[in-house]
């Protein structure tokens, strides 16, 4: 231990790199981790799609407005407890959670676990791998109604 603490007072630098690296890398492994959460590829949620499935983005209605994958139902995260009494319809369904990156839809997931859900989903990537992925989606109209883009 003695040479470990010597190694580190001859060489200041290398030593506060390696422990930025580690720093990094832990970072970078615990976002995966989060974002991996019951995560579901862009043709795995098509796939539960077209057997009827839910979907729910837990975002800001003005980013919903610009964009959203088919018949989502827009509901943040902040607000999912909340509400949770009117998703209950959905509790013994297949439900997938999105955002745009994957991070808020995977947590929205773990909210509704926690409600009580049995199903709950989480497109990997979020909505930037579905556009990615070239799949359509839904703007919605002055009237509340979305159309597809």
């Amino acid at each position: 231990m003695q040479r470990l603490f010597e190694f580190i007072t001859h060489h200041p630098y290398l030593a506060t790199g390696a422990i930025l690296a580690a720093a990094v890398l832990a970072f970078y492994e615990i976002r995966e981790r989060i974002q991996a959460f019951a995560a579901l590829s862009a043709m795995q949620a098509v796939r539960l799609m077209n057997q009827g499935r839910a979907r729910h983005r837990p975002s800001r209605k003005e980013s919903y407005d610009a964009g959203h994958i088919g018949e989502a139902r827009n509901v943040p995260a902040a607000d999912l407890e909340s509400q949770a009494e009117s998703l209950k319809k959905w509790r013994d369904k297949n439900v997938i959670t999105y955002c745009d990156s994957g991070a808020n839809g995977a947590n929205g997931a773990r909210t509704l676990m926690k409600l009580g859900f049995t199903k709950v989903f989480n497109l990997q990537g979020g909505l930037n791998a579905w556009v990615k992925d070239n799949l359509p989606l839904a703007k919605t109209a002055p009237g509340g109604k979305g159309s597809p883009k």
